[in-house]
């Protein structure tokens, strides 16, 4: 497989030195690519720090060699986020950091004033499809986002929605896909028994099914569909897992549970809150499930494959490049819970050993697109177009 060269090599004098600035490093696909990223740059003789609220993962950089520096970049409060633009500028000149790459839009109005106050580049990454493209306050307030020297997209449909709503050209857009560390997720990693005791741990009978749904409790993730879509199965053994932050009084996790009371499935649904090794609960699992109503790339997907999972999804965002279509996989129209549920069907049988080269065919395609290596060189590669030669002033 052909690799991204990888990133410039830095000055041996003064290596280069890169603010990556977010609302808070807590758990979530955006903060561990953040995490990621870090890690590449140390590796790579770079120096790393990250701005942010703090949260789950501040130890996690700092055991990749990344600094944190404690900020409360989450406000949306103008005259915050003035102030915030201000203290950006007095660390990008202590800390003499050459580039500064803003991953959220509140952060992306600070940071991009301090890069200018500066002089140095701006960069940014679209995560998502912001919302309020035709909103005359919301798209001049999303277009921040646009404003990088770069502008880098996780996936070609994000990319599309760039291009077309904001008007940025090919000459600044980059599409970098998420990666998965295909050391970490990879049934070989998991010790023997993990996987049972991990269902054990969730009250799951060790001889049912599991489709595993990842994600915050919220709508857009679709567990009201996926509870239809078991029904529609009539799989007396399959039980649904969610695994993701919730809050206990919220009236959408009532709906959740009434729902699967109705269905029957009340003793089959677990809700079991964030889960710290992900790799254990994809192998927990037979089949994973992603009925959202919108993903902008779909990481979710990407890293059930690189497992030996087979995934069902919806036919929105990003998710359809995620996967391959009857082959690692099965996208779904929403709203049609007969076709959901058949999908399910046909992945448990996979699941179940229908489909002998399934394993090495959903992770020789995750290894060939959506590797963590290619990921993070990729975005390197980004700030070196920017960086080479590095110059401070």
């Amino acid at each position: 497989m052909e690799r991204n060269p990888g990133p410039p090599s830095p000055p041996a004098t003064s290596p280069p030195t890169v603010l990556q600035v977010l609302p808070r490093l807590d758990t979530g696909g955006v903060e561990r690519g953040t995490v990621e990223v870090a890690r590449a740059l140390a590796r790579a003789g770079w120096r790393p720090l990250v701005a942010a609220e703090p949260g789950r993962l501040v130890a996690a950089l700092e055991a990749a060699g990344g600094r944190f520096v404690p900020l409360a970049l989450a406000t949306k409060n103008p005259l915050a986020i003035a102030r915030n633009g201000r203290r950006l500028a007095r660390l990008i000149a202590a800390e003499g950091i050459d580039l500064v790459h803003a991953r959220s839009r509140a952060p992306a109005w600070s940071a991009r004033r301090a890069a200018a106050a500066r002089g140095r580049p701006f960069v940014t990454t679209f995560h998502g499809v912001y919302g309020g493209a035709a909103n005359p306050v919301k798209r001049p307030y999303n277009a921040v986002m646009a404003a990088g020297a770069r502008v880098i997209a996780v996936s070609e449909h994000v990319a599309d929605h760039v291009r077309r709503v904001y008007g940025v050209g090919d000459d600044r857009l980059r599409v970098v896909h998420r990666g998965v560390d295909l050391a970490a997720f990879s049934t070989a990693a998991i010790a023997p028994g993990t996987a049972a005791e991990r269902r054990r741990s969730w009250g799951v009978p060790a001889a049912a099914a599991v489709v595993l749904l990842v994600g915050r409790l919220t709508r857009l993730k679709g567990h009201l569909v996926l509870l239809d879509a078991v029904a529609a199965t009539g799989r007396a053994d399959l039980h649904i897992v969610a695994a993701g932050p919730f809050e206990l009084h919220d009236p959408y996790v009532g709906e959740v549970r009434a729902r699967a009371a109705a269905l029957g499935l009340g003793e089959r649904l677990h809700l079991v809150g964030p889960v710290d090794d992900m790799a254990a609960a994809y192998a927990a699992a037979d089949v994973v499930a992603c009925p959202s109503r919108m993903e902008a790339f779909g990481r979710v997907s990407i890293e059930a494959q690189a497992m030996a999972r087979p995934v069902v999804v919806h036919r929105v965002g990003g998710l359809p490049e995620t996967l391959l279509e009857g082959s690692t996989g099965w996208t779904v129209e929403p709203g049609d819970t007969a076709a959901f549920a058949a999908a399910l069907t046909r992945a448990l049988a996979v699941a179940a050993g229908a489909d002998a080269g399934f394993a090495a065919r959903a992770r020789r395609f995750v290894a060939e697109r959506y590797d963590l290596e290619t990921m993070t060189a990729a975005t390197l590669a980004v700030y070196g177009e920017l960086l080479a030669p590095a110059v401070r002033e």
